[in-house]
């Protein structure tokens, strides 16, 4: 638990009083009060001020704030600044500047222009990092340490093709080695010496054509790995610097959520705390944020995380930077908490006056007093989290169900030539997600290492990356019971990105007792059918599917299924094979929401997986245990009142105090958190 020195959720968010002078200093301690605000997360972009030049250091302006806050009542998660490098610092060391995927090499400006292999970077990063813990180790403001800012982009400069010839000698020992898992002699690659390998970019192997695309997948592949490590390495030269000094203060960056450049699975075991930024835009689906906070619940196995910015009102980044509608920002924020965000914090606490972010939204907006739609909003949600008090911090979620997700095998199938450019991981993955959402199932989205056992169902859309050990792992896991769940383009190749001989599906054809003969790709006008060979459960007639078609042959497994149309009419397209006490479906194409939302609510019912209620549409329900006791949140994404019935159970609504019970009401944009 994150919570312990301030003991409730956690509100507020970031700060910039480096951009404001002492009389507007004044209005933000004023205004925080009346908010209800106890934490600021300050110095995310203050490097440049803090260290002028070289060798100089100034905390004068950091400690003023610092205690100012304090004195007010407000915590600091404290950033160490280091997500935009100082202007005289890219003038001395052009080293510290990142390369492009198009071999540009950049001039100081924007942020995340930091080439994460330069030694200038890594020497003054984790140096100011270690004089901040080493400054405010006892500050009894200090509540987080908060590394850096939002991680991302890539570099392909020197340092870095140097330091990936390391990557690849201490992954794969030798150069032989090397060119078996890039399977160099296609096109006459092969290389003879370390110094002959450089960065896969679009001087050398890769190009866009609708998609990003690669000459050689392997290297690509290996290149992504490399610098999602190259990042990380960086965050934890000041992850350890900080540690030196203060040890028992937890230590966070903020992660993106689905962001495609960094494997947050590897990333989770060195933050404390995860932490993550939401921004949907008006037309997001609901189901796709709750996975998405499913998503970082899931990297440290349902510890809960933080909530680290949202926008209290509009973005400015997107295309269309709609409002968020009244209510809007209370039911979203309550969202976080019911997937296990034990904190709500925003970007940004006042609306900057210049530069690109002074149409983001602010809880302080540039008219500059509380008398505005969104500072009220801001303002009442303040007041109900303090009523919270510390009943929900640390409670956790109890799924049965749990979608794998693996950024690696993201990274092969979107680079994969072929068989489809429509082809999108992430989108079948929340084809599957979005059905088990309507049906008011619990999920976690699990990585590949975490234990299954755990789990009724696993569910691995598109597992076209089979990782060693992985087929052996779901083969014990179906063998004592589970139900495992695959689909179209599963199975293909190695972690390499090598074909599995043999036959597709590769190292899941025993298990699922299936052999994908042909796959077909569908024009996005074209469609196939989904027949059923009797009526099961929630199941029967015809449905729609399209994308990919596996042209499948059974090895044993039961049809339940045929494909309707074409020249592979009468073909399997859903087979389940019985595997020790369990069961392992394959999916050969992919479906309509109504077959997926039928075949899962089979799947749960004959694993005794219960719906938390029987909510109508637009009503999310979820829940967190906290020391056996249930909290059941029900969120009305609607505009209008929903009725929802509880059944006969009695239960306490924690933000009204009122106990509830049978057919009840939920108010347009409303939300409930029942202590059952």
């Amino acid at each position: 638990m994150i919570n312990h020195k301030l003991p409730k959720i956690w509100y507020g968010g970031d700060y910039n009083p480096e951009q404001w002078d002492s009389e507007t200093w004044k209005e933000d301690d004023r205004m925080f009060k009346l908010a209800g605000i106890d934490v600021a997360t300050i110095n995310v972009f203050s490097w440049a001020m803090i260290q002028p030049d070289e060798v100089t250091y100034d905390f004068s302006a950091l400690d003023a704030t610092m205690d100012r806050l304090y004195e007010n009542g407000v915590y600091a998660c404290l950033a160490t600044g280091t997500a935009a490098h100082p202007a005289w610092m890219a003038k001395k060391y052009p080293d510290v500047t990142r390369v492009d995927v198009q071999g540009r090499k950049h001039k100081f400006g924007g942020r995340h222009n930091s080439c994460p292999n330069s030694p200038t970077y890594r020497k003054y990063s984790t140096l100011l990092a270690e004089k901040l813990a080493e400054r405010y180790k006892d500050h009894p403001g200090l509540l987080i340490w908060h590394v850096s800012n939002e991680y991302g982009g890539y570099c392909y400069c020197d340092n870095c093709a140097k330091a990936f010839r390391v990557w690849l000698k201490e992954r794969y020992g030798t150069i032989e080695e090397v060119n078996r898992v890039w399977n160099t002699r296609f096109w006459g690659h092969t290389f003879y010496d370390w110094d002959e390998i450089v960065p896969p970019n679009e001087l050398s192997e890769e190009w866009y054509w609708n998609v990003k695309c690669t000459n050689f997948q392997g290297i690509s592949l290996d290149y992504r790995r490399f610098q999602s490590d190259s990042l990380l390495e960086a965050y934890k030269w000041e992850y350890e610097a900080i540690k030196k000094h203060t040890p028992d203060v937890p230590v966070t960056t903020n992660m993106m959520g689905l962001y495609d450049e960094l494997d947050y699975y590897k990333w989770a075991p060195y933050v404390d705390v995860v932490s993550w930024d939401n921004y949907p835009a008006l037309d997001t689906p609901i189901s796709y944020t709750a996975m998405t906070h499913d998503l970082m619940r899931s990297l440290k196995s349902g510890q809960p995380f933080m909530l680290m910015e949202q926008t209290p009102s509009q973005q400015n980044w997107q295309a269309y930077n709609s409002l968020k509608r009244p209510g809007v920002m209370r039911l979203w924020s309550y969202q976080a908490v019911a997937h296990g965000a034990d904190t709500v914090l925003f970007f940004q606490l006042r609306r900057s006056i210049g530069a690109c972010e002074k149409y983001h939204g602010a809880v302080i907006e540039h008219v500059g007093h509380e008398h505005t739609r969104v500072f009220r909003e801001c303002a009442e949600l303040g007041q109900e989290l303090q009523g919270l008090s510390d009943k929900l911090l640390d409670a956790r979620a109890e799924a049965k169900v749990a979608i794998l997700f693996d950024w690696e095998n993201r990274w092969a199938v979107g680079m994969s030539s072929g068989p489809t450019v429509a082809l999108d991981y992430v989108k079948e993955v929340h084809k599957y997600y979005d059905a088990l959402f309507n049906k008011n199932i619990e999920v976690d989205m699990a990585g590949v290492h975490e234990d299954l056992s755990q789990y009724d169902i696993v569910i691995a859309p598109v597992m076209y990356m089979v990782k060693p050990g992985f087929a052996k792992k779901v083969e014990d896991y179906v063998a004592s019971g589970g139900t495992f769940v695959t689909t179209f383009f599963s199975g293909i190749v190695n972690e390499n990105d090598l074909v599995t001989l043999g036959g597709y599906p590769g190292e899941l054809r025993s298990l699922l007792g299936i052999w994908a003969e042909e796959i077909d790709a569908l024009f996005p006008d074209q469609h196939n059918q989904i027949v059923l060979k009797k009526a099961w459960g929630e199941l029967d007639g015809e449905y729609n599917c399209g994308l990919l078609c596996d042209l499948i042959h059974s090895e044993g497994a039961e049809v339940l299924a045929e494909y309707g149309s074409d020249f592979y009419q009468g073909m399997p397209v859903l087979t389940v094979n019985n595997y020790g006490k369990g069961k392992a479906y394959y999916v050969a194409s992919s479906p309509d929401a109504s077959f997926l939302e039928g075949f899962l609510a089979n799947l749960c019912a004959e694993k005794g997986v219960k719906p938390l209620l029987n909510a109508p549409a637009g009503v999310e329900t979820t829940r967190r245990v906290k020391d056996g006791v249930p909290y059941l949140f029900l969120l009305n994404h609607n505009a209008q009142e929903a009725e929802v019935d509880l059944g006969l159970a009695g239960a306490v609504d924690l933000l009204t105090g009122k106990t509830v019970t049978g057919k009840i009401s939920v108010p347009g944009r409303g939300v409930m958190i029942l202590e059952q």
